[in-house]
């Protein structure tokens, strides 16, 4: 993909989805970590629906570590996953409140010491909660960036290094939603809308593929 290309591809992007916020309903630094922890493999409504009812009584970690594990997986079961989300979200409540004095960590290598917690969760909470540049790689982040040429690799933090180059720093963040508005609403996993995709004359997917899955 040449850089024109990319280029093109991030203004088209930009003009798409100018704006874009994160789905995830959250009050605090602590509320965005644990929705974020949920969202895995989950979509967004369905966690916004579990933490509306988990935050009216336990949305601080000490409140969290009130409840057993089994307590917290009644709450979260219908996230998926719920066995092993319960333990990272106590896992890392604890260290919040034994490492950091009951405050989530602002930096990406603190957020990354608390246990259960790994980059892309780090890096949307420091983008989201405390305004710092940070590309959360996720599904669809991953999947958009590799069809477009964007930045190809793979794993994540190898597609987070090249849209690292790729992008201006000062975009990172808001790169980051307009990729996963993208993948959410066009370049879908099995079914990519390319007919009615307004950039693939810039992408690598679309070039390749001469009768582009319709839906």
């Amino acid at each position: 993909m040449k850089r024109t290309d990319k280029t093109l591809a991030l203004a088209e992007l930009e003009k798409l989805y100018y704006g874009a916020k994160p789905a995830l309903k959250f009050s605090t630094p602590y509320e965005l970590l644990v929705a974020v922890i949920l969202s895995a493999q989950c979509t967004d409504e369905r966690v916004n629906k579990v933490t509306e009812v988990l935050f009216q009584a336990h949305n601080t970690p000490s409140s969290m570590l009130a409840l057993t594990q089994t307590e917290l997986e009644k709450f979260i079961f219908s996230c998926g996953f719920y066995r092993m989300k319960a333990e990272h979200i106590l896992s890392a409540s604890r260290d919040i409140l034994e490492k950091f004095g009951g405050e989530v960590p602002n930096t990406v290598e603190e957020l990354m010491s608390l246990a259960g917690v790994g980059k892309k969760t780090a890096n949307v909470v420091y983008s989201v909660a405390f305004g710092g540049d940070a590309i959360a790689v996720d599904t669809h982040v991953f999947r958009v960036s590799n069809r477009l040429g964007l930045a190809k690799g793979n794993t994540p933090l190898e597609v987070e290094a090249g849209l690292n180059k790729a992008i201006p720093k000062c975009d990172w963040s808001k790169a980051h939603h307009w990729l996963i508005y993208h993948g959410r609403r066009v370049c879908h996993s099995q079914r990519p809308d390319c007919e009615n995709c307004t950039l693939r004359a810039f992408c690598d997917y679309a070039k390749s593929n001469k009768n582009p899955i319709k839906k």
